[in-house]
């Protein structure tokens, strides 16, 4: 008894989940051996197996093959798993190309399709590009979901765009679309990276009228905002509101506020909330103490945390030693040239302007 294709398109999709793909190029080349002709969800199985390992150049190979074979002469899944492929890759040109031929082809795309695409194009920096897919999704009568409308407006707040970002946020309402926590966020941290905290702190109180549950990337990303502008009051109000409302305060947030201390004069009130964190610190927490005590001249302070740092759990990394390192070059510049040997043996990078001030 001979296997047949159901057979091995079983054994082909088996070996697809576990990714086993080099095992399954060998498999179809012994259905071809013994005469065994693959049929169409043979090839998607395998195809869509091929781009998920980044093999595209085979999957493309194997996708003509089937298509000159006849076996795809309308194949949209396969087209949908190569532009996921060559996305995935950045070949946003090779992307249109294969979306362009699905076009002719007269494959109406799924917004799956046509958000893979969408976000290939933003993270190029191609907006218009993107923009022009969404319109042309409209067009075809395929409404974009809330996903491809946070990519857009995401790419916009990166360019600073944000009277670009808030057409995109209302045009999805307008839609029906309500925003989600994500669609708050990306905008809230756009006014904030263009320093319109007054504009983000509007959005965050929306979000609560309009009983959108705030996360901590809100509540994180609002701190950063307020605490970048040196108003470290408010920040400090919404960071007592967070623990008013139960919340778990993530060592971000800590983060974030004892920067902000440090960089305001405030070291004994960093010092405070280091003592008395409610959240495991990591090596940048302890970067962020070392630097303010360097600010303030506490040199030995800030070397005995050093020391600390690795006896706490948290392995130092290359700012941590760049920080301690610039912080002694004045007072103690041998020992500032002992942790740069440590520093090298580790494989750290040295910055360039400490070895400028270690040399001067």
């Amino acid at each position: 008894m001979q296997p047949d294709v159901f057979t091995y398109t079983s054994i082909v999709n088996g070996l697809c989940e576990i990714g086993n793909t080099n095992v399954v190029v060998k498999l179809l080349k012994k259905m071809k051996d013994r005469g065994v002709k693959p049929d169409l969800v043979t090839c998607s199985a395998i195809i869509d197996s091929l781009c998920k390992d980044r093999l595209i150049t085979d999957a493309f190979n194997l996708f003509s093959e089937m298509k000159n074979k006849g076996i795809l002469c309308n194949a949209p899944t396969q087209i949908f798993c190569l532009i996921q492929g060559v996305c995935n890759l950045g070949q946003w040109k090779e992307a249109t190309r294969l979306w362009n031929e699905m076009v002719a082809m007269n494959i109406i795309p799924t917004v799956v399709t046509f958000n893979i695409l969408v976000d290939a194009l933003c993270k190029e920096g191609l907006v218009s590009d993107a923009q022009g897919v969404v319109d042309t999704m409209i067009q075809r009568g395929e409404q974009p979901n809330i996903i491809t409308y946070n990519t857009l407006m995401d790419e916009y707040c990166l360019r600073s765009e944000m009277d670009e970002a808030n057409k995109v946020f209302a045009l999805m309402i307008s839609k029906g679309i309500l925003p989600d926590v994500i669609s708050y966020n990306i905008l809230i941290n756009g006014y904030c990276k263009c320093r319109r905290v007054d504009e983000a702190k509007e959005l965050f109180k929306e979000m609560s009228t309009s009983g959108q549950p705030v996360n901590m990337v809100t509540y994180s990303t609002m701190l950063d905002g307020l605490c970048n502008q040196g108003n470290l009051e408010e920040a400090l109000e919404l960071f007592q509101a967070i623990k008013d409302n139960e919340l778990v305060s993530n060592i971000v947030c800590y983060n974030i506020i004892i920067d902000c201390m440090c960089k305001s004069d405030r070291i004994e009130d960093a010092r405070d909330m280091f003592s008395n964190l409610h959240a495991i610190p990591t090596v940048f927490t302890y970067t962020i103490m070392i630097n303010g005590m360097c600010k303030e001249r506490l040199l030995n302070e800030a070397y005995g945390m050093f020391k600390k740092t690795e006896d706490h759990g948290c392995l130092p990394n290359s700012c941590s030693y760049n920080t301690i390192i610039k912080g002694l070059r004045n007072k103690d510049t041998s020992k500032a040239m002992q942790l740069l040997d440590e520093m090298v043996n580790r494989g750290f990078s040295v910055d360039a302007s400490t070895v400028e001030m270690i040399l001067n």
